[in-house]
């Protein structure tokens, strides 16, 4: 194909000599990489560790299906390339957080285009770029939404500026004793997968839990009674060793999860004065339920009946037992995968198991796959609109405009001025931001009694706050470092817990991150226990902090972000978000922000064009929140 520009003559010179790093090749990035070249753009890198899956056939229009399996960024330079041959493109097939793509890496560039899918690297690449002083252009998208915006150091505000909700979580006591929602149920088979085939994980136990706070007392003692051995012991095996020793029989496997377990949580008798007691499935003894409204359904949206779920599950028993014998290794575990066929048949078969005895509605093979793999649809117009909208946003800032630059909201449905498109003026960076204001600074609360150095690092600095290569200090006056990011210095540091370096209430740590070019203070406040069980909670504006007396009558904390606390029978299950998401989605109204963590600012996408401070944008409606 022969060369074209669509860009105005003033601006040839300035796209010529530009070079751009495109961070992500799926949905938007495809898109993306084709404006770039059909736009003049000669110089382009383009970044993404992912490989091409058949489902991104649908949106992802550089891919054939040929390319399945292959490198995302490697097929993309080579189909963009059919545009315009003239044009340079470099391919890497990595991940933008490794240590290479450091500040003098990102120095390079005239303009970063992120297309990510996941938070963790839309701050990384947030800060890269605040470091380098090279403007950033976000973006996201979600079924029929979607939304741009331009980020530059002192002009504008950062990703990070208006922190993000955490991800949904549910109390690991509902997951283990008492659903009342299909997610529950999910949650549960995905868990259950994991116990018998994949990377066992503490947390996701789906034993009944005996330490339900709700069924204190004698709850499950006759059932306790009848496992004792002679000598007045409870034996305990893993669920996996103990369905290896039956081979993984489906009937003893049906009888433990749905019969046996379920008459232990009957035991617990306190559980069930308020809510309606499960039914234990025999499997000698299995429902048909067949529907008569089912006819003309597809496959995978009618709703399997409990013999046929007993049929799924013995099918896809087999074929997982059978991987699972074939593996060798040190990671000699079967990962689930939403497109894998067996996985999914048993996460739809025990889920639904499960919603029957619990009388919860049971849910298709369909609609299991979008909930178990927090499926939002992706829709190839709606990458397309933000693709090019990107691509204006990189015009205007090359031209030097950036008092013309937006955030630019696609809605589902026209706004006040009857358009689907919505530009809003950008908004000034917040002072108290923890990663571009002067003096970054965060406040944490945990118990320093609980919290070791390592799950501070892991779920904290790495986790929450999305640090690479974390260096911490302890500003007691002697230096003494808690944290380092060379191999082996602090490693005698991490199975201690925080009180063991007189880190107390009120005590203030510094925190480096050299790869991202990032310090940070923190302040540590020691709290017994937290709102929901979190094990921590971390709080960007201190004015919002609430005194330690008032913490247990106070409503939710106005956090940032909360990890998954460690084993304990509180414990939540957090849902992840699954990687073909281009944003993270939620629905609500102007009203919601009070019920939600006040700290978490969400923009509308719906309002008419904003003329000033977010304060005079237009009420939010019901379905029409975005955040990137």
């Amino acid at each position: 194909m022969a060369d074209v520009n669509v860009a105005p003559s003033l601006l040839d010179d300035s796209i010529r000599k530009s070079k751009i790093l495109v961070v992500g090749a799926g949905g938007i990035g495809c898109e993306l990489l084709k404006n770039l070249v059909l736009s003049g753009f000669n110089d382009i890198l383009v970044i993404d560790l992912d490989t091409i899956d058949v489902s991104n056939l649908n949106r992802q229009f550089l891919f054939q299906k040929e390319h399945v399996g292959k490198s995302k960024a490697v097929i993309a330079r080579e189909s963009a390339l059919g545009f315009n041959p003239n044009v340079t493109i470099v391919a890497k097939h990595d991940s933008v957080m490794n240590s290479e793509y450091n500040v003098t890496f990102f120095k390079q560039f005239t303009v970063v285009m992120n297309a990510l899918d996941n938070r963790a690297a839309r701050s990384h690449v947030n800060r890269m770029c605040l470091a380098a002083n090279v403007p950033l252009i976000e973006s996201g998208t979600a079924g029929y939404l979607g939304q741009v915006t331009a980020i530059r150091k002192g002009l504008s505000e950062c990703y990070d500026c208006n922190p993000k909700a955490g991800q949904k979580s549910f109390p690991g006591c509902t997951i283990r004793n008492t659903p009342s929602e299909p997610i529950h149920c999910i949650v549960w088979a995905k868990h259950l997968f994991n116990q018998l085939f994949g990377e066992a994980d503490p947390d996701e136990d789906v034993s009944p839990d005996t330490a339900d706070p709700e069924a204190a007392g004698d709850a499950g003692s006759v059932a306790l009674q009848n496992q004792a051995s002679e000598a007045g012991n409870v034996t305990r095996v893993s669920t996996r060793a103990w369905a290896q020793q039956s081979e993984y029989d489906p009937s003893k496997l049906f009888g433990k999860f749905f019969c046996d377990d379920i008459k232990y949580l009957l035991s617990m008798d306190k559980l069930w004065t308020k809510r309606t007691p499960p039914t234990p499935l025999s499997w000698d003894n299995i429902p048909e339920e067949i529907s008569d409204q089912q006819g003309g359904l597809i496959k995978d949206q009618k709703v399997w009946s409990p013999a046929e779920c007993v049929q799924a599950m013995v099918s896809s028993i087999k074929i997982l037992y059978q991987r699972s014998k074939e593996l060798n290794g040190e990671e000699s575990f079967l990962v689930w995968d939403k497109d894998d066929e067996a996985s999914m048949d048993f996460v739809t078969a025990c889920s639904n198991l499960r919603s029957h005895v619990f009388s919860i509605p049971k849910k298709s093979r369909f609609d299991v796959k979008a909930m178990a793999g927090n499926i939002i649809p992706a829709i190839a117009t709606t990458n397309a609109v933000i693709a090019g909208l990107i691509v204006f946003e990189a015009f205007k800032i090359l031209e030097g405009k950036w008092e013309e630059c937006r955030h630019v909201y696609l809605n589902s449905k026209p706004n006040a001025l009857n358009k689907v498109i919505a530009p809003s003026s950008l908004d000034s960076a917040n002072p108290k931001c923890y990663v571009c204001s002067p003096h970054p600074e965060v406040t944490v609360l945990l118990n320093v009694s609980q919290m070791t150095v390592q799950s501070f690092e892991d779920k904290v600095l790495r986790g929450a706050l999305h640090m690479i290569s974390p260096d911490v200090m302890v500003d007691d006056g002697k230096g003494t470092v808690l944290i380092s990011s060379e191999e082996g210095e602090t490693t005698e540091n991490m199975s201690k817990s925080l009180s063991d370096f007189n880190i107390s209430d009120g005590t203030r740590l510094r925190c480096e991150d050299f790869h991202q070019e990032y310090d940070l203070n923190i302040t540590i406040i020691d709290r017994e226990h937290l709102e929901e069980n979190r094990e921590f909670t971390v709080i960007a504006d201190p004015s919002q902090l609430q005194p330690k007396a008032a913490v247990e009558s106070s409503g939710p904390q106005p956090s940032t972000s909360s990890s998954k606390p460690a084993p304990s029978t509180r414990a939540t299950e957090s849902v992840e978000i699954d990687e073909d998401l281009d944003v993270i989605f939620q629905k609500g109204t102007a009203n919601d922000d009070h019920q939600q963590e006040p700290s978490i600012r969400k923009r509308s996408i719906s309002g008419q064009a904003d003329i000033g401070s977010a304060s005079k944008k237009l009420r939010l409606s019901e379905n029409d929140i975005i955040e990137l």
